[in-house]
C-alpha cells in the first residue's frame, strides 16, 4: 500500500491533471479517446484511485503538452515506492480488488509468502545485496500480504503449479515452513488454493504467470510478469482472454481437497529432510 506521502503525491498527480485537461478544454471522455483508454480509467487518475503507468503520463505529457510534467512527477512517486516501476500500480490495485485470481508455474506468489522464503528469494536474485536491501523487500512483501487478514480481504483464488511445492527454496526447513502457511490459509477459509500436478501436460501461457483482479466499480484486469518487466492489461477483450486461460488452469488442476493433501504431504516430506540434515 503507498504510504501517506506517496498518496499526497499522486493525488497531487490527479489535481493537476484535472486542472491541466480543463486548461486545455478537454473533457475526460475527450482525453481518455486520444490516450485510447476509458474515461472511467481518466476519472479514477483524477481521483487517485489507480496510479497511472509510466508510457500512460507520457501519453498524457504529449496529449496536453506539459513538457514532460506529468512523466517527472511519475518517475518520482514510482522511485519512492519500495516496489519495482512496473509492479508499484499493481500492489496498489491489490488493496481496491474485490477478488484476486492467480496463477504462478515456479515460485510461490508474494502475497503467500513467508519472510524467510522472500529472503531466499532476494539473495537468490540479487547474491549482492545488503540487509537493508533484504529487509526492505521482506517487510514490503509482508505489508502486501496483510490484505489476506482483513476484514474486508478480497476473495484469493490461486492455482499453483506441482513446480512450485518441488523447489526448494531456501531448504528444506524454509520449505516446510512456507507450504504449511499455504497450508493453514487453506485450512482458515482465507483463501481458495489448487496444484496443477507436473501429470496436467502442457498448459496455457506455459512458463507465464498470471494475475485476474476485480473491483467493485472498476473494469477488471490482467497482470502478466517477465524477466524484469510486468504488463498490466485492461483491454476488455485481452482481459477476456487471460480469464478464459485461468478458467483452464482451474479445470485442469487437482481439487482444492486434494491439492490441501499435496501440499500437507509436501511439508511432511520437507520436514523428514531437514530432520536428517
Amino acid at each position: 500500500m503507498a504510504n501517506a506521502s506517496q498518496q499526497i503525491g499522486w493525488e497531487f498527480w490527479g489535481s493537476e491533471l484535472k486542472s491541466r485537461r480543463e486548461g486545455a478544454g478537454l473533457t475526460q471522455e475527450e482525453l481518455s479517446q486520444q490516450l485510447f483508454v476509458s474515461r472511467a480509467l481518466i476519472s479514477r487518475f483524477e481521483s487517485a484511485e489507480r496510479q497511472p503507468r509510466l508510457d500512460t503520463a507520457i501519453q498524457i505529457d504529449e496529449v496536453l503538452q506539459t513538457d514532460g510534467f506529468f512523466e517527472r512527477l511519475c518517475r518520482k512517486l514510482l522511485e519512492a515506492s519500495p516496489y519495482t516501476s512496473y509492479f508499484a500500480p499493481v500492489a496498489e490495485l491489490e488493496r481496491l480488488a474485490t477478488k484476486i485470481c492467480e496463477f504462478e508455474p515456479m515460485i510461490v506468489p508474494g502475497l503467500l509468502q513467508t519472510a524467510a522464503y522472500t529472503q531466499e528469494f532476494v539473495v537468490a536474485g540479487n547474491p549482492f545485496a545488503t540487509d537493508k536491501d533484504i529487509e526492505d523487500v521482506t517487510c514490503a512483501r509482508l505489508d502486501r500480504a496483510a490484505i489476506l487478514n482483513d476484514a474486508t480481504r478480497p476473495v484469493y483464488w490461486t492455482v499453483l503449479h506441482e513446480a512450485v511445492l518441488r523447489v526448494p527454496v531456501g531448504g528444506p526447513a524454509v520449505m516446510a515452513e512456507e507450504l504449511e502457511h499455504i497450508a493453514q490459509l487453506v485450512r482458515e477459509r482465507k483463501i481458495l488454493l489448487q496444484v496443477l500436478p507436473f501429470a496436467a501436460g502442457a498448459y496455457p501461457l506455459m512458463g507465464k504467470s498470471l494475475r485476474l483482479m476485480e473491483f467493485k466499480d472498476a473494469p477488471p484486469t490482467a497482470y502478466t510478469e517477465g524477466a524484469y518487466s510486468g504488463n498490466l492489461l485492461d483491454d476488455p477483450a485481452v482481459v477476456k482472454r487471460a480469464q478464459e486461460a485461468y478458467d483452464l488452469f482451474r479445470a485442469a488442476a487437482l481439487s482444492p481437497e486434494a491439492s490441501l493433501t499435496l501440499i500437507e504431504s509436501a511439508v511432511e516430506d520437507y520436514r523428514r529432510c531437514a530432520s536428517t540434515t
